[in-house]
């Protein structure tokens, strides 16, 4: 076994021990010494091996007295629990996009209340969640307002939300919800924003649409569900080549690569494209620019969540606009009242539902039925 291979055992072992609470939050690890005897490798390996726990906010040391267990993807705005009034927020990602937008919704309401925030975020990963859950639940928190992480797949950390409702801590869930929990939620009306984005394409003459969904979480599945039924709406083929899904991890990775396969198909070159949001969106761009493609005059464009980028990019973006601040606002107003009322079961309230509104701007235009294919 190679050293790199030993230090990702020793890496691996350490993360299992923090998820499964064999050490928990603020406990001191083993020493160097310890680990390399517990794992038949040499301490450099070891040191590699919590070096890089540390940097990944697993671990941290105290010089002079030794490693311990940390509260990784906890927000600095979190602290060890107050008495009394404590909302806990776990998202999927927190330092950019939409997120910030909907924690300060969140924070206006809930600090002007009396209220303390702590914020975790699970990277959109199974295991960083679960240890984000119990993290929250040591913490005591009186209720909490949750992103599920990859919600279109069966989540294997139901026994911890389960145990919410044993203990009687109320939560709500925004952006997507786990169907077989059956929640309370505050999400967008994805499937119908799916719908009036490639509506506006169709109207606009175009035939020829590329759908980019992410697969992993129900926000991509819905609105691909209403791009598709657009499609089948406005009679035009769907064609297989052009309905994109990719996961979480396939966007970090080879993103890119797959889309210029895909637009320098000949065959079913896109004139107009549906991205899930718009960070895919931006990636899309970088790629039409190598592909000396221009928007709208050669492909047309359209995204969700009107976020900073659909503003601030060199062509502003036509979005469907995400409701943000509104969202942070009216989750935490919800939490509030089940905090505060007592026996009341928000498992049985409606969900809010928030209507998907279009916004046109420089990245969308009619068809050019002359348009030359790709290069």
């Amino acid at each position: 076994m190679g050293r790199h291979s030993k230090k990702l055992m020793v890496v691996e072992a350490v993360k299992d021990w923090v998820i499964n609470g064999r050490v928990k939050p603020g406990e001191r690890i083993y020493s160097e010494y310890e680990l390399s005897k517990l794992f038949d490798v040499s301490r450099h390996t070891v040191r590699l091996a919590i070096g890089e726990l540390v940097d990944d906010g697993w671990l941290y040391r105290e010089p002079g007295v030794g490693t311990f267990c940390g509260e990784p993807f906890a927000s600095k705005k979190g602290k060890n629990r107050t008495n009394g009034k404590n909302i806990g927020v776990m998202t999927t990602y927190i330092s950019d996009y939409i997120t910030p937008s909907i924690i300060r919704g969140m924070e206006s309401y809930l600090t002007d209340r009396g209220y303390s925030l702590t914020v975790v975020c699970t990277e959109n990963d199974h295991a960083k969640e679960r240890l984000c859950i119990r993290n929250l639940l040591d913490l005591k928190m009186d209720g909490l307002i949750l992103e599920p992480t990859k919600s279109s797949q069966f989540n294997p950390n139901m026994d911890y939300y389960l145990e919410l409702e044993e203990r009687n801590i109320p939560y709500v869930m925004i952006n997507q919800f786990y169907s077989q929990l059956s929640p309370f939620h505050l999400i967008m009306d994805d499937v119908k924003g799916g719908y009036i984005a490639a509506e506006h394409l169709i109207q606009l003459g175009h035939e020829r649409i590329l759908g980019i969904f992410n697969s992993d979480d129900l926000q991509g599945v819905h609105r691909m569900k209403g791009f598709l039924q657009a499609m089948r709406t406005g009679k035009l083929p769907i064609v297989p080549e052009l309905v994109v899904t990719f996961t979480t991890e396939q966007f970090n990775d080879d993103f890119e690569e797959r889309l210029l396969n895909t637009l320098t198909n000949k065959k079913n070159t896109p004139t107009a494209i549906v991205c899930y949001n718009d960070l895919v969106a931006a990636a899309v761009q970088k790629v039409l620019q190598k592909l000396n493609l221009c928007i709208p005059e050669d492909v047309s464009l359209i995204s969700f969540d009107d976020s900073s980028l659909a503003e601030s990019a060199e062509i502003r973006l036509t979005t469907i606009a995400h409701p943000k601040s509104r969202m942070g606002i009216d989750a935490a107003k919800s939490i509030i009242a089940a905090v505060e009322g007592n026996e009341r079961d928000l498992s049985l309230e409606p969900p809010i539902i928030y209507e998907p509104a279009l916004i046109i701007r420089s990245t969308t235009d009619v068809v050019k039925k002359n348009r030359s294919a790709v290069s």
